[in-house]
């Protein structure tokens, strides 16, 4: 399996996250960094899934569906951490508070969209690729997630 382009595109996704707390106006590189991954993701799975044509047809409108559920989640962590980055040196606990509650909010609703659209996935490939997928899906955000978190400090 190659990673390659996904490591290094998810690796530059996550660069704007450090820099985001000194300069706000990143939001749209991070969108075209987003767009970026997700088109590597796709790479990925097309790759790696070896889906006939008429696999195909049924997977990608499944897969794009899911992408686009995923986009609100993904705009939510980087408000989310975004808000921390701001208040990183002054953050009270109550803020604290705020931002734990939503973190764990995102990450409940992100396990059960997954959930619902690897569902939907298996229903309609083969149980090999279906469990490709997942397997697949989990490496990739747990890719992400290395990337993202690894330049994310701990709260003090």
């Amino acid at each position: 399996m190659r990673f390659g382009p996904l490591a290094l595109a998810l690796l530059v996704t996550a660069l704007p996250t450090v820099v985001q707390a000194q300069d706000a106006g990143l939001a749209s590189d991070e969108q075209i960094l987003l767009k970026q991954v997700n088109t590597d993701k796709k790479a990925v799975y097309a790759s790696n899934l070896g889906l006939t044509e008429e696999e195909s047809a049924k997977f990608w409108p499944i897969y794009d569906e899911y992408e686009a559920k995923q986009k609100p989640l993904q705009d939510r962590f980087f408000a989310n951490l975004n808000t921390f980055a701001e208040k990183y040196d002054t953050l009270t606990e109550a803020e604290a508070a705020a931002i734990l509650k939503e973190k764990m909010a995102i990450e409940k609703e992100g396990a059960a969209l997954k959930q619902k659209y690897t569902a939907k996935i298996a229903k309609v490939l083969p149980a090999k690729k279906a469990l490709r997928y997942a397997q697949l899906e989990t490496r990739v955000q747990n890719l992400i997630q290395r990337n993202v978190y690894s330049l994310i400090p701990l709260a003090r």
